[in-house]
C-alpha cells in the first residue's frame, strides 16, 4: 500500500474555510467563546483559524494555546525526557466557551490531557473540540469532536501526517502505511 493524499491544498484551505463558517454560525460573534490550540501541533490549525474568523469577523477574537503534556496519563511511562511547550491563557476563561483545536483526533488521550490543563484555568460554560482529522477507529476515550474537517477510516497501523505550509512548505494531508512510517 502506498501513501496517498486524503486532503490536497485547495481542499485544504477551502475545509479551514468551511469550519470557520460552521463557528461563526454557532458562535456568532464571538464575544463570549475562546480558541485555544493544543501544543503542539494543533496551534497550526487553531492560528490559521483565529486569523480566518477575525477576519470575517472583523473584530479580534479572543486565543489561547495549552500545553497538555504533563496532564496526560502516560507521561511518567515515556522512555525519553518530555520537554513542555508553552501555554498561554491570559485571561478569564470562567463561563466562557471554549473551543478546543488540534490537527488529528485518534485516541482521544491527548484532548483528555488538554481538558484536564483547561480546568486548571477555571470552569468554561461548554467546551467543544474542532479537529482537521477525526480518525474514527482506535478512540479510546469517549471524545467526540464537534466540528471535523475531514473524517477518516483507517488503520492503527496507519499514521495520519498534516503537513503545513508553515512548517513543510506546503498544506497537504497523507496517510502513511507501517512500512512507510520513518
Amino acid at each position: 500500500m502506498q501513501p496517498r493524499i486524503i486532503l490536497s491544498s485547495e481542499k485544504f484551505t477551502f475545509t479551514i474555510e468551511r469550519l470557520c463558517r460552521q463557528l461563526i454560525e454557532v458562535h456568532g460573534d464571538f464575544s463570549d467563546s475562546i480558541i485555544i490550540g493544543v501544543q503542539p501541533r494543533g496551534i497550526l490549525l487553531a492560528n490559521r483559524i483565529h486569523i480566518r474568523l477575525a477576519e470575517l469577523l472583523k473584530r479580534e477574537i479572543k486565543y489561547g494555546i495549552i500545553d497538555p503534556t504533563f496532564y496526560r496519563d502516560d507521561f511518567r511511562t515515556s522512555d525519553k525526557q518530555l520537554t513542555p511547550a508553552i501555554t498561554e491563557i491570559d485571561f478569564q476563561i470562567e463561563c466562557k466557551k471554549i473551543i478546543l483545536i488540534d490537527d488529528v483526533l485518534f485516541s482521544g488521550r491527548t484532548i483528555r490531557a488538554a481538558m484536564d490543563a483547561l480546568l486548571d484555568f477555571g470552569r468554561p460554560e461548554k467546551v467543544e473540540l474542532l479537529v482537521m482529522v477525526d480518525r474514527r477507529f482506535k478512540r479510546q476515550l469517549p471524545i467526540h469532536p464537534d466540528y471535523i474537517g475531514k473524517s477518516i477510516d483507517s488503520i492503527s497501523s496507519e499514521k495520519v501526517k498534516v503537513e503545513w505550509k508553515e512548517k513543510e512548505g506546503f498544506d497537504r494531508i497523507w496517510i502513511i502505511p507501517k512500512s512507510e512510517i520513518e
